[in-house]
């Protein structure tokens, strides 16, 4: 079965002095993670998005849709990027899903893809 693993972060952690070091550290991290997913054979795919602020939402409200600049979550934690992986079950995605990394505050939503 396929996983969806979304990564939610505090985009602003990479800005300041230490921002891009800190962006270049878990990009590098990221790229293990993906080499450690192949070499398990369970990479299906990812990729990094832009910035939240690049986002436009069309939000819907009885049958009516409207456009609004920027992700729909009003949060702090923008979704910042995904992997697919192929997973047995659950727990085995959560073991992958815990490798990602997420400096500062975030988290990583674990969701089934649908099968038809």
């Amino acid at each position: 079965m396929q996983y969806m693993l979304l990564i939610t972060e505090d985009e602003n952690i990479y800005k300041g002095d230490d921002g891009g070091k800190l962006m270049e550290e878990t990009v590098g991290k990221h790229m293990a993670l993906i080499a450690d997913m192949e070499k398990a054979g369970v990479y299906g795919g990812g990729n990094r998005l832009q910035p939240g602020a690049t986002a436009t939402t069309i939000k819907y409200k009885a049958g009516e849709d409207t456009l609004h600049d920027g992700p729909y979550a009003e949060t702090h934690e923008e979704l910042g990027g995904y992997y697919i992986v192929e997973a047995n079950d659950l727990d085995t995605a959560i073991e992958w899903a815990r490798k990602i990394p997420v400096p500062g505050n975030g988290g990583i939503e674990v969701r089934p893809v649908w099968q038809e």
